[in-house]
């Protein structure tokens, strides 16, 4: 069995807590306390044909807690970039929080999917970040990914309806194993 050391990483309160937990099958709770440091938890799972267990680090977004996440980086694999759709700073703030794990990892780019969450907010916002703005930035990290073996995509989730979270998980893993495979034969 393959284990994935998988970060969530993106700004406080766009909603990293709420899409672990609609995954591990939880549920949504509009009360989840704020995140200190770092939080876990452990899927099993089946991406073509293999039995993968996704290691979720679930990773504070507030500032204050930025040197502590570079120990939770460590050995991660793969990344979920999670940004508010109506909150579009959260969504500008994204080539820092990808720039961490790429940095902090300890094995340097590994794949990504951007998430655009609580798309079921949408209509509801006068501010917002478009889904033509998440692709370009899909397209951007790709350019720069594709040597590695991988695309980093763009996805709207809704971890209050449950809207495109497992697929999100199961892109990361596909991805991954891609991603692992590009590099063994590179080797």
């Amino acid at each position: 069995m393959v284990t994935m050391k998988v970060a969530l990483l993106g700004d406080g309160a766009v909603g990293k807590t709420s899409l672990r937990e609609r995954f591990m099958g939880k549920g949504f709770s509009s009360h989840y306390s704020l995140t200190v440091g770092a939080d876990f938890a452990i899927k099993r799972v089946i991406i073509f044909e293999r039995p993968i267990t996704f290691q979720i680090w679930d990773l504070a977004g507030q500032v204050r807690f930025k040197e502590v996440r570079k120990a939770y980086y460590n050995g991660a694999i793969g990344g979920l970039f999670v940004f508010d759709v109506t909150r579009p700073e959260s969504f500008f703030n994204a080539t820092s929080w990808i720039h961490e794990l790429w940095t902090n990892n300890g094995i340097g780019r590994c794949p990504i999917v951007i998430l655009g969450n609580k798309s079921d907010l949408r209509d509801k916002s006068t501010e917002q970040v478009l889904s033509e703005q998440g692709m370009a930035l899909s397209e951007e990290l790709s350019k720069l990914t594709r040597k590695h073996g991988f695309n980093c995509p763009y996805i709207e989730t809704s971890a209050k309806t449950g809207k495109n979270v497992t697929k999100a998980f199961v892109i990361l893993g596909e991805n991954i194993i891609r991603y692992l495979k590009a590099r063994k034969s590179r080797e």
